[in-house]
């Protein structure tokens, strides 16, 4: 796990939990469209969010580097 979550601060670890992470929201979402399940319209959502919460940091790291602030 703790390997995991050192890739996933990498530019290419961020861009690829992006990509992921809208490919399966896009198949929940049309999913949903044909159930009509309230559940994968909250799990879209969540994937979304994370989407855009990955894409930023992303972005942060291509214009600020690889700095890390500590507490």
């Amino acid at each position: 796990m703790k390997r995991l979550k050192e890739w996933h601060e990498t530019k290419l670890g961020l861009l690829i939990f992006a990509v992921v992470e809208l490919a399966v929201a896009y198949g929940l979402l049309s999913w949903a469209f044909d159930n009509g399940n309230l559940l994968l319209y909250i799990l879209v959502i969540i994937l979304v969010v994370g989407f855009f919460q990955n894409i930023v940091r992303l972005i942060g790291k291509f214009v600020h580097g690889n700095k890390t602030t500590e507490a």
